[in-house]
C-alpha cells in the first residue's frame, strides 16, 4: 500500500506538526491549505498546493496529480467559537461544506480512509467527567456544531460510500515543537497559554482570569491540556488503525487529567522565571467549569498513549513564542 497521505490544512497549527510526524515515520505527505490562517512556512519539506475545500475542483486536482494518496488526515476548518455564534453561515460554510467537497473527491479518487480533527466542543457541558464518548453530543456554539455535523455527514459517507473515519475530539491543543520551529501563531491568541505568552512579551497590557468562584480547589475553570506532539502520533495511529481494518470510531485525545487556570499561571511563572500581575474578571457565559479527557479508547484500540504533561506544554510554548515574538514573521 501507497504510504501518500493527503494533509488539509497541513500549514496550520496542529496540521503542521502532524505533517513534520509523518515525514519522521517515513511517510509521503501532500500539504492542502488555503493560508487563511496555515503559514507556509510552517510546511518545511513537503510539497504544499494552495487551494481552498469550497472549490470543488481544486481538491479534486489534488487526487488527480496524486493517484498514490492513501489516506486523508483532515484538519481545514475554521475553529473560533465567538467568531463562529457572530458569522454562523462562515462556518457551517467551510467545515460542512469543505468536508463534503473533500468526501466527494476522495470517492471519486477510490480513497476510503479519514482521520477527521473533531473537538470536545461538540459535547457541550457535559454529564459527567472524565468524558467518554459515550457522552451525549450536545454542542453549545456554531463551532462545536459544525463540527458534530462534519462528523454526522462522514457517517452517511461511510455507510453509502464505505468511507471509514475517526473523529479525534481534542480536549485543549497546547504547546509546540522542541526545537521552536513551529507552533501557535494564530493571531490574535485566543486561548489561555498563548494569551499568557503575548503577554509575558509585552503585547498585552492585562491579563484577566474569568471567574475564580468555580467550585474546584482554587476557584478557577478545570481543563484537559494536551501537547500537539502528541495529538501528532494520534493522527497517524488513526490512520494505521483504519488501515488495519478499523472500524468507523470516535476517540478522545487528552491526557485524563485536569489542570485549573491557577495551575497554568503558576507553571508559567515557574518555568519562565517570571512574576506577573493576573486580575480577577467575572465568569464568561458557557464556560464548564471542569472537564477532561477519558482517553481509555485511544489507548486500547489505537495503541497511543500521550507523552508529555504540562511542564513541556509551557516550556516548548515559551520557547516558541520567545523565539518568534512576530510568529512566522520572525
Amino acid at each position: 500500500m501507497s504510504k501518500k497521505i493527503l494533509v488539509t490544512g497541513g500549514a496550520g497549527y496542529i496540521g503542521s506538526h502532524t505533517v513534520r510526524e509523518l515525514q519522521r515515520q517515513g511517510y509521503d505527505v501532500v500539504v492542502f491549505d488555503n493560508l487563511v490562517h496555515g503559514h507556509a512556512q510552517a510546511v518545511e519539506n513537503a510539497p504544499l498546493i494552495v487551494g481552498d475545500l469550497l472549490n470543488p475542483d481544486e481538491i479534486s486536482a489534488v487526487f488527480q496529480q496524486h493517484p498514490d494518496i492513501a489516506g486523508v488526515i483532515h484538519f481545514a476548518a475554521y475553529v473560533e467559537v465567538g467568531e463562529s455564534m457572530s458569522q454562523p453561515g462562515k462556518y457551517f460554510r467551510n467545515n460542512i461544506q469543505g468536508s463534503v467537497n473533500l468526501l466527494d473527491a476522495m470517492t471519486a479518487a477510490g480513497v476510503k480512509h479519514l482521520v477527521f480533527s473533531s473537538t470536545c466542543a461538540v459535547y457541550g457541558t457535559p454529564e459527567h467527567v472524565p468524558v467518554t464518548e459515550q457522552e451525549s453530543a450536545k454542542p453549545e456554539s456554531v463551532y462545536g456544531a459544525s463540527k458534530h455535523l462534519a462528523e454526522q455527514v462522514m457517517a452517511w459517507y461511510d455507510q453509502t460510500r464505505g468511507v471509514k473515519f475517526t473523529p479525534l475530539r481534542y480536549f485543549n491543543a497546547s504547546g509546540a515543537s522542541f526545537d521552536a520551529r513551529i507552533g501557535d501563531e494564530y493571531k490574535p491568541a485566543s486561548r489561555l497559554i498563548p494569551i499568557l505568552m503575548e503577554y509575558l512579551l509585552g503585547q498585552r497590557e492585562r491579563f484577566f482570569v474569568y471567574g475564580n468562584d468555580y467550585p474546584t480547589p482554587d476557584g478557577t475553570a478545570i481543563r484537559d491540556y494536551i501537547h500537539v506532539d502528541d495529538l501528532a502520533t494520534a493522527h497517524i495511529a488513526a490512520l494505521n488503525y483504519l488501515w488495519n481494518g478499523g472500524e468507523s470510531m470516535a476517540f478522545n485525545l487528552g491526557t485524563g487529567q485536569g489542570s485549573s487556570v491557577l495551575e497554568i499561571i503558576n507553571m508559567v511563572r515557574e518555568v519562565t522565571g517570571r512574576d506577573f500581575e493576573i486580575e480577577f474578571g467575572p465568569r464568561r457565559p458557557g464556560d464548564a467549569v471542569r472537564i477532561w479527557a477519558d482517553n481509555a479508547r485511544a489507548k486500547e484500540v489505537l495503541g497511543w498513549q500521550p507523552r508529555y504533561g504540562l511542564r513541556e506544554i509551557i516550556e516548548t510554548d515559551w520557547q516558541w513564542h520567545s523565539a518568534h515574538p512576530k510568529g512566522y514573521e520572525d
